[in-house]
């Protein structure tokens, strides 16, 4: 039976295949077969091909349809993929998965045009919602709004028309990027924060020319009132915590494997949320591959880590081999930690969220426990500091070897620190789509010149000798690998303009900052990142041709399906 859809099923005979094209030899029938389309490999030694076959949860062959031919027995499965692109499966290099599920589960302000618009639906939300109830959103970014707040302060809004249509509900809504959040005065209330409380360290509780908290709240004073939603939450059941991490995790899955995403790089997870994802693992009920950085305190890493290191947990769907520490903040919240003060605001060189002495301690506890560290680091200040940890500590550990340690994000760099990821060997984990987002407000952030020497510069660090890799950082931004594509190859915003286009990724580079670089910064190169016999059979199925296809059609293209070991894990109907 043949399905006229994108995904044909074919069942055929194996004896007949067989005798047909004269192969006389004794092949095992496949799982799996994908034929008849363009197979992009990332393989060097055969980067092009029609088919290939799968048995179990590997790649056991790839060439011509001819040449995969005798693989299709009476049980194997066939995808007729008529002409459509193949690729190994799409590996997102930075996101958060389960806030990828709290997203969904919460109010989605990525879309409102201004502050009116996010008044509007946090008042529906309180109508609803029981008195006491906590109001949770995120997505919001005051620089992309159509038009600045009547009342504000530094362009945030202040907190007066919010709380007015909430006062019975405390609400909490983090900014798109994570680093700052707009709290009520409900929420403020129960957080005990007044006109005299202090800015927390590494954060900073935003107020008006009066003294008086305007409700935003920049990196660590987010905590003030985080520790005030743990606490109403603390009332939970273990069952009912539990049943609600496994919805986030199965909704932030089906949203990855609809997108492509078969492999995961989880930018920081508790103790807890490993646990659970383990038990998940066991169950069979983790749709895709995570690898994963542990986000605890050093404390808490000095104790338990020698227990998380765990590779290929499963059947290769769980690896924990990273932590997960940040040194500053987002660009958009002036929290980025800078060389010299932010043009658009000369008193402020943004923020310093976790002491350098910490982050040093934690780079002694990866090397002992043979751990990648990966650092957020925004800001040029902040990457220049996290380099000389990092240089300091392969220093004082030659014996070391590859250890393929990570800056998160590198997103603003001295030109003076760019060669320094080669010759250091430190991964530069970017986003593709934080350029275009950001591009309208980095100019004024940080002005002409150091926006063009060191903004999102990367081809001078692929030129340079260093691996880039890609992802959207979602819920940050949409976790389409699509769009992150597009803005790589592109830079181009929505008002056609196009951000110093002389550091545009070429389409194949692109591709491999989504495959084998991802892969490569992972330490998963040898099972993952091309379509090689003998790794794993994760791939991704697009609608166009995303390598040749004209610039306009890329953000149109669709995933057709997603197979992860092998197994369809999503298909477009």
């Amino acid at each position: 039976m043949i399905s006229t859809g994108c995904c044909r099923f074919v069942l055929c005979l194996s004896f007949f295949l067989a005798s047909a094209f004269g192969f006389a030899q004794n092949i095992e029938p496949a799982d799996l077969v994908l034929r008849g389309g363009k197979v992009v490999t990332m393989d060097r030694a055969k980067p092009k091909a029609e088919a290939l076959a799968v048995r179990g949860d590997v790649i056991v062959a790839v060439g011509t349809d001819k040449e995969i031919q005798p693989y299709i027995g009476k049980s194997t499965q066939v995808i007729d993929l008529t002409g459509k692109l193949a690729l190994p499966g799409l590996i997102e290099g930075h996101g958060h998965f389960t806030a990828i599920g709290q997203a969904r589960m919460n109010l989605n302000l990525m879309d409102a045009r201004n502050w009116d618009e996010i008044v509007a639906m946090v008042s529906q939300a309180a109508r609803q919602a029981q008195p006491g109830e906590w109001i949770l959103g995120r997505g919001w970014h005051q620089e992309k709004w159509d038009k600045a707040p009547s009342e504000n302060v530094e362009g945030f809004p202040t907190h007066a028309s919010l709380s007015k249509v909430s006062s019975n509900n405390p609400v909490y809504l983090t900014h798109a990027s994570g680093h700052a959040a707009f709290a009520n005065a409900k929420a403020m209330e129960l957080a005990g924060i007044d006109r005299n409380t202090a800015n927390p360290p590494g954060g900073e509780i935003l107020k008006d020319a009066q003294g008086n908290p305007i409700g935003v709240l920049r990196e660590t004073a987010s905590g003030l009132i985080a520790r005030a939603l743990a606490a109403a939450r603390a009332r939970r059941s273990p069952a009912q915590v539990e049943a609600e991490a496994r919805k986030e995790i199965e909704l932030a899955a089906q949203e990855c494997l609809s997108k492509g995403i078969t492999s995961f790089q989880d930018a920081g997870s508790s103790f807890a949320t490993i646990d659970l994802l383990k038990k998940l693992v066991e169950e069979g009920k983790l749709g895709l591959r995570l690898w994963v950085m542990i986000r605890e305190e050093n404390s808490k890493l000095a104790q338990d880590l020698s227990k998380y290191r765990i590779i290929n947990f499963g059947d290769k769907r769980l690896t924990v081999r990273a932590i997960k520490r940040a040194i500053d903040g987002a660009l958009g919240s002036r929290g980025a930690w800078l060389l010299e003060p932010y043009s658009d605001l000369p008193a402020s060189t943004g923020l310093n969220t976790t002491p350098i002495e910490e982050i040093k301690e934690t780079a002694r506890l990866a090397l002992a426990h043979g751990f990648q560290l990966c650092v957020h680091a925004i800001g040029d200040r902040a990457n220049r500091e996290t380099l000389n940890i990092f240089e300091e500590s392969f220093r004082a550990h030659p014996e070391k070897k590859d250890l393929r340690w990570r800056i998160e994000h590198a997103q603003h760099l001295s030109a003076a620190d760019i060669p320094r990821f080669a010759q250091l060997g430190v991964i530069a984990s970017m986003q593709g789509i934080h350029c275009t987002s950001d591009a309208p407000f980095v100019t004024a952030r940080l002005g002409a010149k150091r926006a063009e020497e060191g903004a999102y510069v990367w081809q001078k660090l692929m030129k340079s000798g260093a691996i880039v890799i890609n992802g959207t950082d979602a819920p940050v931004e949409d976790v389409s690998p699509i769009a992150s594509f597009y803005a790589s190859v592109t830079r181009k915003l929505g008002n056609g303009s196009v951000f110093y286009p002389d550091q545009r990724m070429s389409r194949e580079d692109a591709l491999k900052s989504y495959t084998w670089s991802t892969a490569y910064a992972a330490f998963e190169e040898n099972v993952k990142g091309s379509l090689t016999a003998g790794k794993l059979a994760d791939i991704t199925v697009l609608s166009s041709d995303i390598l040749t296809a004209p610039e306009y059609e890329i953000p149109t293209t669709e995933v057709v399906c997603s197979v992860v070991g092998g197994k369809i894990a999503y298909r477009k109907h």
